[in-house]
């Protein structure tokens, strides 16, 4: 699937993702809609999942639908989060899907605490 005029940009209509050609309509709403991009997040014991909107297309293959939503798992080390090495990782295109994919995140953080 090649990327039109919008370049892989997208924003939020509730919780469909719409691609945007405007850069400066882009930009405007990734900074001012930062709460809305945030999908789930939460702590599991030493863990923080966190599930957020990109905005930004990663299928950099161009081959199948846009990757636009990310959960990475982090520890919480000296006040700081910082990823898990070998942890878990993985986008989808969907909110829907990545709630989802949220929740597989939250039972793979339970399963490391056992």
């Amino acid at each position: 699937m090649k990327r039109g005029p919008h370049n892989g940009r997208f924003i939020l209509h509730g919780k469909v993702p719409v691609p945007v050609e405007d850069l400066l309509e882009w930009a405007r709403w990734i900074e001012e809609n930062n709460d809305e991009r945030i999908v789930r997040q939460e702590d599991i014991g030493p863990y923080w999942v966190s599930t957020v909107f990109l905005g930004l297309d990663h299928d950099f293959s161009e081959q199948g639908p846009p990757l636009l939503f990310e959960t990475m798992v982090f520890t919480t080390e000296d006040g700081h989060r910082t990823s898990v090495r070998d942890g878990y990782f993985n986008r989808t295109s969907t909110w829907e899907l990545a709630l989802e994919q949220h929740e597989e995140a939250v039972a793979w953080a339970k399963e490391q605490l056992t």
